[in-house]
């Protein structure tokens, strides 16, 4: 009786968290059916050619399955002069959100000399960069580290230090600053791009925002942290770092106002080649030559640059909170 008068007696600590429901989910033909393939010039000037989903579909460029989506770039034929590049892929979801989660099972990313891969968020209503942009994977060439960033409008800045297991790169998110280098974090983790990712069976990619901010994790295929939540694609998520662990990449509200830097956002997986990063990037990564003269005339050179993605899963806010 004493022991049960004591409990009764002490508080109750209750710690709210916001959980998320699964919205959408995109797996194999439901990419074909409903995502949007963008055949504008490439805003980062590479030598790209990107191509409508009729032609991707006839060249063999996308293709779906009951298990997973691929789309990559042509790997057969040579480009012709006076053709704005390589033939490729971009496309962008049919819905925009706001708070989310987004959940990435990603079995295969593009790689190699000249490739500029990234699955990145962007504002619908827009223009860039008013409404942000948020890059959750990004490289170039043989980088072997994932890249997260964020661009915005002005006064948005990030601190050096924070709770992340990766290595702040820059801090400044204006995109007036630095070439529109971003506020970026390295991946310390091993395997989370390029080759690495690839010979280790992929991996998954999570993304949580909202008003605590913009938080990134990766778990390579057989890393025994991931949560279950997450490698089977659950009903609902709860991206807490005491649940999650710690994130890979934090960006924080501290000295960045998320209301006024961040909106609704449509997510696009592309595939471009040299341009603005790559093309710079080009002769101290190892690779042969020119990039332009490379990309042009070494079409084998692309047989690993595609994306297969397994499953993408968007979460968003339930109405109420959950207790711990």
């Amino acid at each position: 009786m004493f022991t049960l008068a004591l409990l009764l007696c002490l508080p109750v600590i209750a710690l709210a968290a916001t959980s998320y429901s699964i919205q959408d989910t995109y797996i194999g033909h439901d990419f074909l059916d409903t995502w949007n393939w963008e055949t504008a010039n490439d805003p980062t000037h590479g030598r790209t050619d990107y191509v409508d989903k009729k032609t991707a579909i006839s060249s063999n460029l996308s293709v779906a399955s009951d298990r997973s989506f691929l789309m990559r770039a042509d790997s057969v034929n040579m480009v012709p002069p006076g053709q704005r590049g390589r033939k490729s892929v971009r496309i962008s979801s049919p819905g925009a959100y706001g708070d989310s989660v987004l959940v990435l099972d990603l079995w295969h990313m593009p790689t190699g000399c000249a490739t500029w891969p990234a699955f990145w968020t962007l504002s619908k209503n827009g223009p860039w960069p008013h409404g942000g942009e948020t890059d959750v994977i990004e490289g170039v060439n043989n980088n072997i580290d994932n890249l997260a960033s964020l661009h915005t409008t002005g006064n948005c800045t990030m601190p050096q230090t924070r709770e992340q297991h990766g290595h702040t790169v820059s801090t400044q998110c204006d995109t007036r600053f630095n070439y529109n280098q971003g506020c970026g974090v390295s991946f310390t983790k091993p395997n989370s791009y390029g080759q690495p990712f690839n010979a280790n069976g992929g991996g998954w990619y999570a993304m949580s925002r909202g008003e605590r901010g913009i938080f990134i994790w990766f778990w390579s295929r057989y890393d025994s942290s991931v949560p279950l939540e997450v490698s089977q694609g659950l009903s609902t998520v709860n991206p807490d770092p005491d649940l999650w662990g710690k994130p890979d990449a934090a960006f924080p509200t501290d000295s960045c106002d998320y209301q006024s830097h961040f909106d609704a956002h449509n997510i696009v997986f592309d595939l471009t080649f040299c341009g603005d990063w790559a093309g710079s990037a080009y002769g101290s990564s190892g690779c042969p030559g020119n990039c332009i003269d490379f990309v042009d005339n070494n079409p084998r050179a692309f047989d690993e640059a595609y994306w297969e993605i397994s499953s993408l899963r968007i979460y968003t806010p339930n109405d109420n909170t959950s207790l711990l």
